[in-house]
Parts: structure tokens; C-alpha cells; sequence
């Protein structure tokens, strides 16, 4: 029951807390109920939230029993950001993006056994509340002063953008939730990001004021970049997301294993169940042969397998290994291919194109001069086969699933082609 703070220090996913020495006493009287909220405020859960989800699946693990709280009210309001205010979007959109957000977190929890994992909603104990019964009940037990010297907060109160009354009452709301799950199911512990600490406070302050009791908090690190940015920021998308339609099993695998090489020990151990053992073996062997990526091949492929599954990732895997030509592209999906390529460059040609206008659309080479010294140097590939003529017809019979063309300038550079029809 306590083995698990060991872990999660070990694998650096404790930045701050409240007391874990009192934490632990709690956790070796038996197990705990805890809980981790999420707020749909867009379609999908991204790879911050992932770690959020994968801290609370390994305190379920250990045996203690989750909460997963999607916030159907919260996701209404949005916590404030340090820059603008959010938009507020209409309460059908976020009954929508709440059933999405549960059917992403519900695989990686068991809702069997003694320590069964619950979903809840805080739109469940917000809705039939008055705002007179808000103020009164939850609103009075806040100050005014402690909910300035918020980050989010005084960060807005200092911009140009200034906040609304609304989003300044977000903590009011995450206060209440925490308050509600410890008096329904004896809650004592909230997870949740270092940047929301203001937030997870409030609900331990508001439990002590209104109950008389002590409960606890464990927050973990942001994960960022060797750079100091989130992780995904340099995606140019701003986040990593869950959905494969928003970013796709291939885009997601190929930026962990770009990864640089300062971080990738650190999310190993944070982002997979490997064991300690295998992971510094992992690192020994990254450190000595850097130009392998053996760590961010390891760490791409456990994250698509939480993600996607273990089909996904093999057809990933084959999808780098046979854009590259050391595989068979006839093996991978229409589905597969088409993300590969649009991740490079995917662009449309007519049927009958020689090989010189394919690399010129494709954007491989400038001219048909450039076309024709990259084919005499032996460099250009279609489909992974050598091409010695550039102003041989490619024929539509050529084209892969779903009428796509593979052309390969050299060993690493690719772009896709879709041949229109008609």
C-alpha cells in the first residue's frame, strides 16, 4: 500500500505535496479513495492528461481505489489560463467531450474488485444548486486575499486581459468537488498537475474548514521538453492528443522518437509500467549507442501501446521501418500510410505522371534537371524500388492502398503522392 510513494518518487513524479509521511500512515491502515479530475474543455484528452491517468492507474495498482472525475460543471468554466480568458462552449458540446474524455480514461482503470475504480461527474452535485446555496454553503468558507495569490490568478490581474468573476470562481468549484467525494465515498487524497496546485489547495483548505479534517495532495511535475516547454509545444499543433483523428498513431510514435536524448530516461519512468531494472538498462544502453534512439524507439512504442493498443503499434512500427525501405509497404494500411504521409508531405498527382513531375510535385526536386541528377545518382526510390528512367510513366497499378505513391529522395528523405481519380 505504501510501496507506491517509493515508486512514484523514484520515477520523479512527485513535485509537490502535502505531508507524505502522514500520507503514508494513511495509506498503511488499509487502502485510500482518491481522485483525479479532468475538464473537457476540448474533444480529446492529450499526453499531459495521459500522466495524470497513468498516476492514478498505478495508485490502483497498489491497491487503493480511484476516482476519475469528469467535470461536466468545471468543463463549463474552465480554469483560468495565465494569458486569456477561455472560451465557454454550449453544455451539449461538453456533454459530448465528457462521454469522449470517460471512454479514453475507462481502459486504463479496473472497475472490478474490492478496489474498483468509480467514474463521477461534478455536474451531478452543481446543477440543482442555487447560486444563493454556492455563496452560502461553499462561497463563505473562501477568502478573497488567498484566492489573489493564485498563479493563474494574479497573472490575469496583471495582464492587459485583466478576469472575469467567472473563471476567478473556478477554485470555488474544484474546492467543492473534493469536498463532495469526501463525503460520499471518504476521498482523502486528490492528484493532480503541479500547475494546479492553487486549484487542489482550495479543496484541502475548504475540507478543513467546513469538516475539521486533514486530507492530502499529490501533485506531479509538468512534463516538458529538454527546452522547459510542454511536451507537444513544438508539435506547432500546441498539444499531443489521445485521438487518433487529432494526432495520429504515426505523428504521436515519431515524436517520441525524436525525442532528445536528456529526457528520455525521465519519461520512461514516468509514461511506462517498465520496471526500474529495465529502464536504467535502457539508459546504459541509449548513453552508449546514441544514434540507435534505442530509449525513445522503447518509450514510442509503450506510449502507442497505452494509446492505441498493440495492433496499432505494430502497423507504426512496420510504417517506420518501410518508409525508410527496411520493410513492405504493401503490409501497412490505407489508414497508416496516408497519416505516415501526411506527417512528410502528402500531395495529389494525376495518373500517368513520369517520375520527374511526381518528385517535382512531391517537392523533392525543383526542376526536372534536379529530378533527373537525383535518378542518375541512383537516390530516387518509388514505392522502395529504384527508379532509373525519370520520365517513366508510373502507372495508377502501382499505387498502394488507397491509390498512394511512396518516393524516397536517399536513405531518409520521403514524401507521399495520391493519385487523383477520374
Amino acid at each position: 500500500m505504501t510501496d507506491v510513494l517509493e515508486d512514484l518518487q523514484w520515477r520523479g513524479m512527485i513535485a509537490l505535496s502535502t505531508d507524505l509521511d502522514e500520507l503514508r500512515k494513511e495509506m498503511a491502515k488499509g487502502p485510500i479513495t482518491y481522485y483525479c479530475g479532468f475538464d473537457p474543455t476540448a474533444p480529446s484528452l492529450h499526453i499531459g492528461h495521459l500522466f495524470q491517468v497513468l498516476t492514478v492507474r498505478r495508485l490502483q495498482l497498489a491497491g487503493h481505489r480511484p476516482l476519475a472525475l469528469v467535470g461536466g460543471a468545471t468543463g463549463l468554466i474552465g480554469d483560468p489560463r495565465p494569458s486569456a480568458e477561455r472560451q465557454l462552449h454550449s453544455v451539449d458540446q461538453i456533454v459530448e467531450w465528457v462521454a469522449k474524455m470517460r471512454a479514453q480514461i475507462e481502459p486504463f482503470l479496473d472497475f472490478t474488485g474490492s478496489n474498483a475504480a468509480r467514474m463521477v461527474n461534478n455536474y451531478d452535485w452543481t446543477a440543482s444548486m442555487s447560486a444563493i446555496d454556492f455563496l452560502r454553503d461553499i462561497g463563505k468558507h473562501f477568502r478573497v486575499g488567498k484566492m489573489l495569490t493564485k498563479d493563474a490568478v494574479s497573472a490575469r490581474l496583471n495582464s492587459d486581459a485583466g478576469i472575469s468573476y467567472t473563471e476567478f470562481s473556478y477554485q470555488i468549484l474544484q474546492g467543492m468537488d473534493f469536498l463532495e467525494l469526501y463525503r460520499r465515498y471518504g476521498c482523502k487524497l486528490q492528484t493532480g498537475g503541479s500547475d494546479q496546485w492553487g486549484n487542489l489547495t482550495a479543496g484541502t483548505d475548504l475540507i478543513h474548514r467546513v469538516e475539521g479534517a486533514s486530507v492530502h495532495l499529490l501533485a506531479t511535475p509538468l512534463l516538458t521538453n529538454a527546452a522547459g516547454e510542454k511536451l507537444g509545444k513544438s508539435t506547432g499543433g500546441g498539444s499531443l492528443w489521445m485521438d487518433a483523428e487529432l494526432t495520429s498513431p504515426y505523428a504521436l510514435y515519431q515524436y517520441f522518437v525524436n525525442l532528445e536524448d536528456a529526457i528520455v530516461g525521465s519519461l520512461l519512468r514516468k509514461l511506462t509500467f517498465l520496471e526500474r531494472e529495465e529502464i536504467e538498462a535502457i539508459e546504459k544502453e541509449t548513453a552508449e549507442r546514441p544514434a540507435a534512439r534505442i530509449g525513445q524507439r522503447r518509450l514510442a512504442e509503450e506510449m502507442i501501446k497505452l494509446v492505441h493498443g498493440p495492433e496499432e503499434t505494430a502497423q507504426v512500427i512496420a510504417a517506420s521501418q518501410a518508409l525508410f525501405g527496411r520493410g513492405s509497404l504493401g503490409e501497412l494500411s490505407a489508414s497508416t500510410l496516408r497519416a505516415a504521409l501526411s506527417e512528410a508531405g502528402l500531395v495529389k498527382a494525376r495518373p500517368g505522371s513520369t517520375v520527374a513531375e511526381l518528385f517535382i510535385a512531391a517537392g523533392l526536386a525543383s526542376s526536372r534537371n534536379e529530378a533527373r541528377r537525383t535518378v542518375s545518382e541512383g537516390g530516387a526510390y518509388v514505392n522502395n524500388e529504384r527508379v532509373s528512367d525519370p520520365e517513366e510513366v508510373v502507372p495508377a497499378e502501382r499505387a498502394l492502398a488507397g491509390g498512394l505513391l511512396v518516393l524516397r529522395k536517399g536513405k531518409r528523405t520521403f514524401a507521399g503522392v495520391e493519385l487523383a481519380s477520374g
